[in-house]
């Protein structure tokens, strides 16, 4: 449900590949085979947690930006986070409008 809330929530014509994980390990490996350029993670996920997930791309030197969208929004999640790489972090649920401002922050619209 909450991955097809933020592909719903994509500019529209946004001309990209989407690839969906259930888990952090289907997340990884998506990553490591150069399909998650651009990647919306969550923190808790089942298998692997987003921040084992962050670690192991800053781990592995992937090329990945990543914008973590979680429900936790606890200040230490939002340090730890940006500690770790993410670029930014967003609160669930997302809003087309919020994810559309984050996304034009980096020029990635």
């Amino acid at each position: 449900m909450a991955r097809k809330q933020v592909a719903k929530a994509l500019p529209a014509g946004w001309d990209v590949e989407i690839t969906f994980a259930t888990n952090g390990l289907e997340g990884i490996q998506a990553i490591r085979d150069g399909k998650g350029e651009m990647v919306f993670l969550d923190l808790t996920m089942p298998e692997m947690d987003g921040y084992q997930v962050l670690e192991a791309v800053k781990n592995e030197g992937l090329d990945a930006m990543i914008i973590v969208i979680s429900g936790d929004i606890q200040p230490d999640a939002y340090t730890r986070v940006t500690k770790m790489g993410a670029m930014e972090f967003i609160q669930k649920p997302v809003s087309p409008e919020k994810l559309q401002e984050v996304l034009r922050k980096f020029g990635l619209i």
